[in-house]
């Protein structure tokens, strides 16, 4: 890796394994750790380029596959990219489409050259190839390109699992070399790769997949490949025989998490980036984060509640509104509330990586994580049917 890149990715604290820093990229630059809001379709349901900036966030997903699909490459490259397409102006990483291989597995045909799959939208047929996907990443402007992977569930046998993880090893180096094609590497305004580190749930294969990727040029080690309707000690197991040789001097980013409880833990193990629908989802729900743990604002007990939802909460929606108006959008079915409700759980999320970020510098950490997980109470019932849920949802 280049000195400029290295200087891309500045550490300013470390607390046990935590890290806090900074990710200086193309459209401007991102505080770590950092979640990045999901846009699939360059939108944040509900939310507009105001709403994200102000509940805080830095940067956001766009999805490579549904952007093929719909409005096409073609199309958002003439309009100078996927940042100015939507108005956001500020950093996008776009996936490679590689879990769609997992969620579209109905609909897709997996070789060796890449993977074919039947739109969801017209059933038409359209192919990805490593080459493929960083080509419509390039058209799309994006600041960070996903190297193109191989995803699998966690009911996927053990050959399977180690098959996909290889044939993610053999399409890694025709990611960079496409990306090397299409890319002055020593330049400092260049979009950066990220690697993916596969291995199923065997911590053997997650450690050989993450030196795979650490032993190649990219810029930063992504973690995929978990929270695919496994248990959270597995995902935990897995996610530490991962970063266990992850090169310290590049960003971690865990694909795919978003639990409040999981982002403190998976920056304990030295995350710097997540991604997940997770908080905007449940919030279309009237399901609302606060530091006790999640409460469902449709429940009668807010109906005349003549107070914000969350007191400590500095969102829009609890600086501007009662519990019980918001009770009265979801049980009206008024489109305003999945709006309030997507500003609150981002906003929620944002504050908390702004809290470890804070605590990591002070160092502190441990006794904030601690703090958190201690008055935050997991509804998990609720969250193990969301999981199971979302789980299907990917797989059909």
């Amino acid at each position: 890796m280049s000195a400029s890149v290295q200087n891309r990715f500045q550490l300013l604290a470390i607390d046990g394994s935590a890290r806090s820093g900074t990710l200086d990229l193309m459209r401007g630059q991102v505080r770590t750790p950092a979640f990045m809001p999901v846009g699939t379709q360059a939108s944040v349901k509900s939310l507009d380029p105001t709403d994200l900036n102000l509940v805080g966030a830095d940067i956001i997903l766009a999805n490579t596959y549904h952007l093929m699909l719909r409005p096409g490459a073609d199309l958002v490259e003439s309009m100078g990219g996927v940042s100015k397409f939507m108005s956001w102006n500020r950093p996008v990483l776009t996936d490679s489409g590689g879990f769609q291989v997992f969620s579209l597995a109905q609909r897709r045909e997996l070789v060796e050259g890449g993977v074919r799959f039947r739109s969801h939208i017209d059933g038409s047929i359209h192919e990805l190839s490593p080459e493929r996907a960083i080509q419509l990443q390039q058209q799309f402007g994006s600041d960070i390109i996903m190297a193109l992977d191989v995803c699998v569930g966690f009911d996927t046998d053990a050959k399977g699992q180690r098959e996909a993880m290889e044939l993610t090893h053999r399409w890694l180096p025709r990611n960079v070399t496409a990306f090397t094609s299409q890319t002055d590497r020593k330049a400092l305004d260049r979009p950066l790769l990220f690697g993916i580190a596969q291995g199923g749930f065997s911590a053997e294969c997650r450690e050989y997949s993450a030196e795979v990727v650490a032993r190649s040029t990219v810029d930063g080690c992504a973690i995929g490949g978990l929270s695919v309707g496994e248990p959270k000690d597995t995902m935990a197991e897995m996610l530490s025989a991962s970063i266990s040789v992850l090169p310290a001097d590049r960003p971690r980013y865990l694909m795919g998490v978003g639990s409040p409880e999981d982002l403190w833990n998976a920056v304990a193990a030295g995350v710097d980036m997540f991604d997940c629908v997770l908080p905007t989802r449940v919030a279309r729900r009237g399901a609302l984060y606060t530091p006790d743990g999640r409460i469902n604002v449709t429940n009668s007990a807010y109906a005349s509640q003549d107070g914000p939802v969350d007191t400590s909460c500095d969102c829009y929606m609890c600086s501007t509104f009662s519990a019980s108006y918001v009770h009265h959008l979801f049980r009206s079915k008024e489109l305003l509330g999945f709006r309030l409700a997507s500003i609150h759980n981002l906003r929620f999320i944002m504050r908390q990586m702004e809290e470890m970020r804070k605590a990591i510098g002070d160092r502190t950490f441990e006794i904030h994580r601690r703090r958190f997980l201690e008055h935050y109470q997991p509804a998990d019932q609720i969250v193990a049917k969301e999981q199971r849920e979302l789980y299907q949802r990917r797989r059909r």
